[in-house]
């Protein structure tokens, strides 16, 4: 019958502490992916943002032009110049 052989109190030791590592390094990576899928998100979410306003943009401008004519406003003082 074959002699039973038995680790070492440090290799054991060794062993856990090699599982723990992968486990917390494992468990970070995790988080980071979640992290960067919450970033990603929120970067669609402003570039849509960012889209919308410049439509806004284009159809009030584009408003004021037929309102208006070409030209400048001074959001100062509201006053329109017209460009000749």
């Amino acid at each position: 019958m074959e002699e039973k052989k038995v680790l070492t109190q440090e290799e054991i030791d060794g062993l856990k502490n090699l599982k723990t590592k992968l486990f917390n390094l494992t468990t970070a990576l995790g988080e980071l992916e979640i992290t960067k899928l919450d970033l990603e998100n929120r970067r669609k979410l402003i570039e849509q943002g960012l889209s919308d306003l410049f439509n806004e943009e284009k159809d009030l401008a584009k408003k004021l032009e037929e309102k208006y004519g070409k030209g400048n406003i001074s959001l100062e003082t509201g006053e329109f110049s017209a460009i000749k």
